[in-house]
């Protein structure tokens, strides 16, 4: 069971050189954002955002208002440093627990997923943050395989296994429409839409 205290700790650890470490595909992230509906005048909750990988992908579509939140104070704090804009708000808190005051019109997990210990309350929490016509997506710029691999060492003890596509969606149909299953060796991502 992967536990919270272990999580934080895990990833206030990596958060000072996480910016320098990480590895993206713009195009695969604009497949990812494309797919989660983020298009202008949004509101977006990034969740699980660390140091706000995704942040400068959803000012250059011009969404009205962005919401990061991350369990890992120092993760929060560097985003919080790197984004000082009005419209963007980073917090540091459980997802689950955290309450925020109006609705989203996109919520995203990207590359978070396995790090969260019980995949349908997770699912069931962010689709209660949607609007009507909101979307939800969990997404990775890597294959099912290579995140698993990718998590098999250190991260073992703060990881589940990447659940197939296919059982995610099965989860998302519980209180959503499902719009995006892909599984490929560049990318995985489940979206629904609520209704």
């Amino acid at each position: 069971m992967i536990e919270t205290k272990e999580v934080i700790e895990f990833f206030d650890r990596l958060a000072p050189g996480w910016d320098a470490e990480t590895v993206r595909s713009d195009e695969i992230i604009s497949t990812i954002l494309d797919h989660a509906g983020v298009t202008a005048g949004k509101d977006v909750l990034d969740v699980a955002c660390g140091t706000g990988v995704l942040f400068p992908d959803y000012l250059k579509r011009n969404v009205a208002s962005l919401t990061g939140i991350d369990i890992s104070p120092k993760m929060a704090a560097i985003a919080r440093s790197k984004f000082p804009q009005d419209h963007i708000t980073v917090l540091c808190d459980d997802v689950e627990t955290a309450v925020f005051d109006h609705p989203f019109d996109c919520v995203v997990v990207y590359n978070a997923f396995p790090h969260f210990p019980d995949p349908e309350r997770l699912i069931r929490t962010l689709a209660g943050l949607l609007r009507p016509g909101g979307t939800l997506t969990v997404a990775h710029g890597m294959s099912r395989e290579k995140i698993d691999a990718h998590h098999h060492g250190t991260a073992s003890h703060v990881s589940n296994g990447l659940m197939s596509a296919e059982n995610l969606a099965s989860i998302f149909q519980q209180y959503l429409s499902v719009t995006t299953v892909i599984s490929d060796d560049r990318m995985y991502q489940v979206t629904g839409e609520k209704p």
